[in-house]
C-alpha cells in the first residue's frame, strides 16, 4: 500500500512507547556492566599473586562486562540510554575511556552506518568490508589478497579487535567537524595519560597481562557480533534506488537468538532488527518491542551456530542476490577470476 510522504511509517507509532529512557534501568545497567568491570579488574590484579590461569578465567568474566560497557557506550550515542541528553554525553565519553573510543567521532560514524546499512552503494562507513563478486574479481591481485586476509575468521576476529579499539579510533574519523577532531584528540590525551599512569602504577608487563586478554576477548566478540548481525544467509542488500530502511532493518538485520546469559552480556544487540528499525530504543527495552510486535517475528533469525557459519560468507553476487562463499563465486564466475 502507498502512502503520503509525510505519512509516518507503518513501525513508527508502534515502536514509539518502548524508546522513552528509564533511569532506574539505566544506573540498572551501569551498576552491571562499568562497575562489575571495574571490580573485576581490580580482583585480576591481586590474582596474578595467586595463579594466572584463575587469573585469565577472571578475565574471561572481564571482558563479558567490557562487552556490555561497550553496548552502554552505543546506547549513548544514540542519546537512548538516559533521559538527559547531558547525560548521555558524559557517560558516553567515560564508557569511551573504557572501550578506547572517542565519543563524538563514533557517534556520527554510527549513525550514518544505521543511515546505509545494506545499501551497496553506500558502503564503507561503519561496516565490515563486503565486496561484490564483479568487484572481486575485477581487482587487482593485491586487493583480492587483501580482502581475502581481512576476510579470514582467525584475522578478523584475532587482529580485528586491535585494528578496530586500538588503531582505528586514533586516527580521523566521523564527519570531520571541529567537534568529532576534538574528541578523537581529548580521547587519545586521556588515554595516553591513562594508560601512562597504569603503566607507571603496575609496569607494563603486569598492566598488558591484566589488560590485553581482556579487551582481546570483548574486541573479538564485538567484531563477531557486528559481522554476523549484517552478513549472513538470506541478508538483504540493494542498490541505492531499489533500497528501503525498513527492509533493511527487518532483512538486513538479524535476530541472534542468543543463550540468556550471552544476551545478557551482549546487551540484547542480538535483537539487531529492532535497534536498526529504531535506533532510540535502549538496550533493555529491545526484547520487549520485539516479543509484542508481530512485523517482527518473520525476520532472519540466526541461532549462535549460524552465526559461527555465517562468517564463512565472503562476497555479495548481485545476480543471485545473496552472500556466497568464495567456492561458491568460483564454481559461478570462474576459478582464475576469483582466485586469490
Amino acid at each position: 500500500m502507498s502512502r503520503s510522504p509525510r505519512q509516518p511509517p507503518f513501525w513508527r507509532a508502534a515502536l514509539t512507547r518502548y524508546e522513552k529512557p528509564d533511569l532506574r534501568r539505566g544506573a540498572l545497567d551501569l551498576a552491571t556492566s562499568v562497575v562489575p568491570y571495574l571490580a573485576l579488574s581490580v580482583a585480576m590484579y591481586f590474582l596474578l599473586r595467586v595463579s594466572y590461569a584463575l587469573t585469565l578465567a577472571v578475565g574471561v568474566v572481564a571482558a563479558g562486562f567490557l562487552l556490555r560497557t561497550y553496548i552502554v557506550f552505543h546506547d549513548c550515542s544514540h542519546g537512548s540510554f538516559l533521559p538527559n541528553r547531558r547525560a548521555n554525553t558524559w557517560i558516553g565519553i567515560a564508557c569511551g575511556l573504557l572501550v578506547y573510543s572517542p565519543f563524538h567521532a563514533w557517534k556520527h560514524e554510527h549513525a550514518v552506518h544505521h543511515a546505509t546499512s545494506s545499501d551497496l552503494d553506500r558502503r564503507g562507513i561503519g561496516d565490515v568490508d563486503l565486496l561484490t563478486v564483479r568487484e572481486y574479481t575485477g581487482g587487482s591481485f593485491a586487493k583480492r589478497f587483501g580482502y581475502r586476509f581481512v576476510r579470514n575468521p582467525l584475522v578478523m576476529l584475532g587482529l580485528g579487535p586491535i585494528w578496530a579499539l586500538a588503531i582505528q579510533p586514533r586516527f580521523s574519523q566521523g564527519s570531520g567537524r571541529a567537534r568529532d577532531r576534538r574528541s578523537i584528540i581529548y580521547t587519545d590525551l586521556a588515554l595516553a595519560v591513562l594508560v601512562a599512569a597504569l603503566v607507571w602504577l603496575l609496569g607494563w608487563r603486569t598492566y598488558l597481562l591484566l589488560q590485553l586478554p581482556t579487551v582481546m576477548i570483548a574486541g573479538a566478540a564485538g567484531v563477531f557480533l557486528f559481522y554476523v548481525q549484517h552478513q549472513f544467509e538470506g541478508v538483504y542488500w540493494e542498490r541505492g534506488t531499489d533500497w528501503s530502511y525498513a527492509d533493511a532493518a527487518l532483512k538486513g538485520a538479524s535476530y541472534l537468538r542468543l543463550p540468556k546469559v550471552l544476551q545478557f552480556f551482549s546487551g540484547n544487540i542480538g535483537f539487531h532488527h529492532v535497534h536498526h528499525l529504531s535506533a532510540r530504543i535502549p538496550n533493555y527495552n529491545l526484547e520487549r518491542a520485539h516479543r509484542e510486535n508481530e512485523f517482527f517475528h518473520d525476520v532472519p533469525t540466526l541461532s549462535l551456530w549460524d552465526g559461527i557459519r555465517a562468517l564463512r560468507l565472503k562476497l555479495w553476487d548481485e545476480d543471485r542476490g545473496r552472500l556466497v562463499t568464495f567456492a561458491e563465486a568460483r564454481a559461478a564466475h570462474g576459478r582464475v577470476a576469483v582466485s586469490a
